[in-house]
Order: C-alpha cells, then sequence, then structure tokens
C-alpha cells in the first residue's frame, strides 16, 4: 500500500501524538499536532502541505510551491491538475489585489467571492477544472436559479464566465471552457417579463411621506437622502461624514460603483433629518470613523459589513407599515428619484445619481451648472411634499 493511500483513522492517530520527529536534520517544515499537517510559515502566512505521516510529498509540495509563496503569488498549478478551488482561490487573489489598489469596490469583491463560494459547492472543490462539461454548467445555472431571478440570474451567470475566462487568460488552463447550451443567460424578452410582472417598482408620494414618518431616527436620515438624491444602498452604506458640506448645503462625492462624480443639494428636510442623526450617532468602531451612518454594531452599513443592511432594516419598515409588496425594497427610492427627476431634466438627473454617460454629448460636456442640478432636486421635493416642498412629517 502506498503512502498516499494511508487512511484518514491513521492521520487521526499521527494528529493525536503530542510531537513528531523530523526524518533529517534541518528539515524545513513545522509540525502542527492538532492536525497531524506539516506547514511553513511564509510571509506572516502559515502554509500548510501535507500529514506528517507522508512527510515526503509535502516536502515535495513545499519545493515546488515556495518560490511562489516566498514572492508573494499564489503558486503555480498543473494544467490537468487545476481544480475549483485552486482556481477560485487564483481568482478571489487576484481581485484583492485590484481592491488593494482602489480598481475594485469591496462590495464587487464581495459579489464575486459568493460566486466562487456557489462554484465550490455545486462543482466541489476538488473537481479538476478541464473535466467540466455543459451538463455540470447547466446543472449551475439550476442551482442558481433555485433563488435568482432573472436579472440576478443573468448577473451570478456573468460573474461565473469572469472565473473561468480568467483561467484561460492566466494560462491556468490551455483552452477556453465550453459551457454548452444548457448555460445560455435569460434573454432580454424573459427579463422585461420578469419585470412587468413585479410592476411598479416605485413608491408614490403619499407611500414614502408614510415611510419617512414611521422609520426611526437614522433610517429617516436615511431614506429621505436616497429619497433626494437617487443614492443606493451601497452609496449611503460608504458615504463619508467629509462628503457632506453643512455649510453650502451640498453632498459632492463620487459613487462608490463606478467612480462617477456626483453631487447635489440638500433639501432642507434631508439635512435636518442627517443633523439629527448626527446627534445620536454611536461611537465608532475603529476603521470605521469616517462613515456618516453606522449600525448598532457601531459599524457603517456597506453590504459586506456585518453590522447590518440597509435592504434588511428598510423590509422590516415596510413590513411596519403594510406597504411591503413583491420588488420593492430601499433601491426602490432610487428608481422613484431617476422617474421623477427625468421630468425636470434627464442629463443633470444622471448626473446627480452617478450613471455613466456613454455618449458623444458627454465627450464634449465639461460641467452641469448647479442651478440644474437644484431644479432636479427641487422638483423631486415638490413632488415628495406636495408644491411647497413642506414636509407633513
Amino acid at each position: 500500500m502506498s503512502s498516499k493511500s494511508i487512511s484518514s483513522a491513521v492521520r487521526r492517530k499521527a494528529s493525536n501524538q503530542n510531537g513528531w520527529t523530523p526524518p533529517y536534520d534541518d528539515f524545513p517544515l513545522s509540525f502542527h499536532p492538532p492536525s497531524g499537517r506539516l506547514y511553513k510559515k511564509i510571509l506572516g502566512r502559515r502554509r500548510y502541505f501535507g500529514y506528517a505521516d507522508n512527510w515526503q510529498d509535502a516536502i515535495e509540495k513545499f519545493q515546488r510551491e515556495r518560490d511562489d509563496l516566498y514572492a508573494g503569488r499564489e503558486p503555480s498549478v498543473s494544467v490537468e491538475g487545476l481544480t475549483v478551488k485552486d482556481l477560485c482561490n487564483h481568482f478571489l487573489t487576484n481581485k484583492k489585489q485590484l481592491v488593494a489598489s482602489g480598481e475594485l469596490t469591496t462590495r464587487s469583491f464581495s459579489d464575486y467571492q459568493s460566486t466562487t463560494d456557489r462554484l465550490v459547492k455545486v462543482f466541489g472543490k476538488h473537481r479538476a477544472v478541464h473535466t467540466l462539461n455543459g451538463t455540470d454548467f447547466a446543472k449551475l445555472r439550476a442551482n442558481i436559479a433555485k433563488t435568482r431571478g432573472a436579472v440576478a440570474l443573468k448577473n451570478e451567470m456573468v460573474r461565473a464566465k469572469c472565473v473561468f475566462n480568467f483561467a484561460f487568460k492566466d494560462e491556468l488552463i490551455d483552452r477556453p471552457i465550453r459551457y454548452g447550451a444548457g448555460f445560455e443567460t435569460p434573454k432580454r424578452k424573459v427579463i422585461r417579463k420578469a419585470s412587468n410582472a413585479k410592476g411598479s417598482r416605485m413608491f408614490e408620494a403619499s407611500e414614502l411621506r408614510t415611510i419617512v414618518d414611521a422609520a426611526d431616527v437614522h433610517l429617516k436620515a436615511m431614506i429621505l437622502l436616497a429619497a433626494n438624491s437617487g443614492m443606493g444602498n451601497n452609496d449611503i452604506g460608504c458615504l463619508p461624514l467629509s462628503a457632506v458640506n453643512f455649510a453650502t448645503g451640498w453632498v459632492d462625492f463620487p459613487r462608490e460603483k463606478t467612480g462617477t462624480p456626483r453631487r447635489f443639494p440638500l433639501w432642507p428636510e434631508t439635512t435636518e433629518a442627517i443633523k439629527a442623526s448626527l446627534a445620536k450617532r454611536p461611537t465608532p468602531r475603529p476603521g470605521h470613523e469616517q462613515y456618516l451612518f453606522l449600525t448598532r454594531k457601531r459599524q457603517c452599513w456597506s453590504k459586506d459589513s456585518t453590522g447590518g443592511t440597509l435592504s434588511r432594516e428598510f423590509k422590516k419598515l415596510l413590513d411596519d407599515t403594510k406597504l411591503y409588496r413583491d420588488g420593492l425594497g430601499f433601491y426602490c427610492l432610487r428608481r422613484g428619484f431617476q422617474t421623477i427627476g427625468e421630468e425636470a431634466g434627464e442629463t443633470a438627473t444622471k448626473f446627480i445619481m452617478g450613471h455613466v454617460d456613454t455618449s458623444m454629448s458627454a465627450q464634449y460636456r465639461q460641467r452641469i451648472g448647479d442651478d440644474r442640478l437644484q431644479a432636479v432636486v427641487d422638483h423631486v421635493r415638490g413632488w415628495l411634499f406636495g408644491a411647497e416642498g413642506v414636509s407633513n412629517g
């Protein structure tokens, strides 16, 4: 029987030993008693190479991978040996570097990580990438569709393809993946039908006033800010204190998702609500001092934060006010601003919302006057609070 076929029972026995004797002097790996494995601490991180009862394979793996590891790279792998887990680790390492350089948001990284978690769950972490076929990807699509609507299904399928396209571009596999006919994204017609089935995905003015009146001091400020500007969940969750100029009454802060510039004036109601929220703002956790809004756990409201999400808290508020219906959430405040704001000026509305404008006009346009931005914001305020723009809350 080869050393590779040693049973897990023997490995458990090895892991229970209090000590282990290296096979020769200057053996470079250390023994980890709880697991029975051999490791080396490299660049501040403990790296495992195999079990002590199979130290020959462990030392071979260490010698293969050490140059990459000491250089701060994930170890190179052979085409035939690339597993789904290996690929996902390489892909996420690449994305972490983009986050560190400011080229990718933490929210986007979180979405990619959720997708790679699903790939490992559906395909198995030890599955060789080159053996995946159309049947496997049809199974993946069905798994995603169990919990995702048409739009979310399409988005996650695109992210999954990004992972496998990365493998080919980075020469981790020697040919592109063939996904098969069963892994096609939903057609536009299907997405339109799904959207139409949900009906209008914005709040009417009377509904929004009811929601604002029922919200607590912090959620009220965030709802008004979204209604005032079309800012989305993560925009508000990551908004720094420095972005709000109370002296001028303007917010000047690029959209976190795209880095697109955005600027807009605050309504008096929004300014008052933000000040009331700040008066009761909890002491922030270390690393969260710069954020305007904090959760009960004293950290920002970003999607990847464990302190809470606006979507969840807003859903509770909709339930309390009996206004919840399928398809409505915090992001619908953004849809409402877009819909009403465009009545006063399409270009200015896009600028306030931080939309990426790839038109030829945008290439030549050097600025949008504050009076045009003010007109859009005033128009939405009039729609929400009445002609005089006076809140009844």
